[in-house]
């Protein structure tokens, strides 16, 4: 099936596709089916992250689905993360390495900086002392981003960008790159729509890719007292008017924005369905009714870093 998602154009003038699959909390088990299931779906976008621990099982549906004649590698979108601890710049190209290794490719199509804030090195990916507390590193994202440039230099990644980076952090790093960011990848949805961050990434020629576009549900520290983006009344609202689900007006809702939006699913129906999105489109009066659900809600507030130098949710945007 020949995909019909259209195609955002970075600052560099390679494209991507405005909806993907994200694999975040995708288990090991079913993962490989959900990425087989994308792309029969039409998907060509696929999100990945070495932390994810499941890139492995992506880069066996990959390999299949090439070996099936169903795509060419050429046809698809493959994204991963330099992990925390690969912040050094001379650990940089062991972290995305790493990835291609496990994804059995040559090259990334894009490759981001997960997040600002610097693990310790040489060790697991989630470093602890005693107290289970996280150890952290002094590395600046400077000179990770410095690094970053030669994996484009080396061919090993097309395009480089950020995630979870707040305004300040993206001026610093602009003001020495050599190569733009061409997006960065921040928790985005009604609740957080990020119009202040996304006014000021576009104004630098940066596009904003939605995580958490659903509301991250199934995220580790949920409690049952935090609300979920799917059922609330308002959305469900909207999806009655439609004809729609909740999943597929949120995610519409990204891509009327002009925003590239990575909704994760490991079940076959929500993978079609949350595909079906081009059927149909959101007013611009109910565009601005969902705009008005932001309330600065993050579902993924990683709370228990809040004291790492470069922490990224201390400022506003």
């Amino acid at each position: 099936m020949a995909s019909n998602v259209p195609l955002l154009t970075f600052n560099n003038g390679k494209k991507i596709p405005i909806l993907g699959l994200g694999t975040w909390k995708s288990k090991p088990g079913e993962v490989t089916q959900a990425v087989k299931d994308a792309i029969d779906a039409g998907y060509r976008h696929i999100d990945c992250a070495l932390a994810y621990g499941n890139e492995k099982e992506v880069g066996e549906a990959i390999k299949q689905k090439i070996s099936e004649g169903v795509v060419k590698r050429e046809e698809l979108f493959i994204t991963s993360k330099l992990w925390n601890t690969f912040h050094r710049a001379d650990l940089v190209k062991d972290g995305i390495q790493k990835s291609l290794s496990n994804l059995g490719l040559k090259y990334l199509d894009l490759y981001l900086i997960h997040w600002p804030m610097a693990y310790k090195e040489d060790g697991e990916l989630f470093p602890k002392d005693k107290n289970d507390q996280i150890i952290t590193s002094d590395v600046s994202y400077i000179e990770t981003w410095k690094a970053m440039e030669k994996l484009v230099d080396e061919g090993l990644a097309k395009s480089i960008g950020l995630s979870n980076f707040n305004s300040q952090q993206i001026n610093e790093v602009l003001a020495i790159a050599k190569i733009k960011p061409v997006t960065n990848q921040v928790e985005c949805h009604p609740y957080l729509n990020q119009k202040k961050l996304k006014e000021f990434c576009e104004s630098k020629g940066i596009l904003i890719t939605a995580y958490s576009p659903l509301g991250s549900a199934d995220r580790p520290w949920a409690t049952k007292d935090d609300p979920l983006l799917l059922e609330d009344p308002k959305i469900l609202a909207l999806a009655e008017k439609y004809k729609k689900t909740s999943a597929q007006i949120v995610i519409k809702y990204q891509i009327q924005r002009g925003v590239i939006v990575i909704p994760k699913s490991v079940t076959k129906s929500r993978i079609v369905s949350n595909f079906d999105v081009f059927d149909f489109t959101i007013s611009d009066e109910d565009i601005k009714v969902m705009d008005s659900f932001d309330n600065g809600g993050r579902f993924c507030h990683l709370s228990w870093m809040k004291d790492h130098k470069y922490y990224p949710f201390t400022i506003e945007f």
